[in-house]
């Protein structure tokens, strides 16, 4: 189980290595799609918001790949970072918004299903759940 679990948050590490890249790059102008209509001030800062969510993708996937000693409060942060995110999912389904070939809602729909996917395989494979249950007892004073 313990391989399984080393090769699944590789795996995603690599993921999130690749995404924050590509904010950076070749995919800028998809990324464009996930940012919140309400989150859109202007075109400079929704590019910074893409620049900025790569860059902390960048940062969690490498983390998820070198900081082992750490990782399930990485983990636990990347998780967070998905929910975070979500918005952007939503906001692509709402207002129709064809981006990484998501283009009828039916799709733009299932792909809303694979978030908590991706919650749940981060927390799993870093065993992340410890520390977020950690941390809520500390924010609701339960010790």
């Amino acid at each position: 189980m313990k391989l399984i679990k080393l090769c699944l948050r590789l795996l995603l590490g690599a993921f999130m290595t690749y995404a924050g890249v590509s904010h950076l790059t070749f995919n800028r102008t998809e990324f464009v799609a996930q940012v919140p209509m309400w989150l859109r001030f202007n075109e400079g800062f929704t590019d910074f918001v893409v620049l900025a969510s790569g860059v902390v993708e960048i940062l969690l996937g490498l983390s998820m790949i070198f900081l082992f000693k750490k990782k399930a409060t990485v983990g636990t942060l990347l998780a967070i970072f998905f929910v975070l995110i979500f918005p952007g999912n939503l906001n692509q389904y709402f207002y129709h918004i064809d981006s990484f070939g998501l283009n009828t809602d039916t799709a733009r729909l299932i792909r809303l299903f694979f978030q908590p996917v991706l919650i749940a395989w981060a927390l799993w494979s870093t065993g992340g759940c410890c520390v977020l249950k950690e941390w809520w007892n500390r924010i609701t004073n339960k010790q």
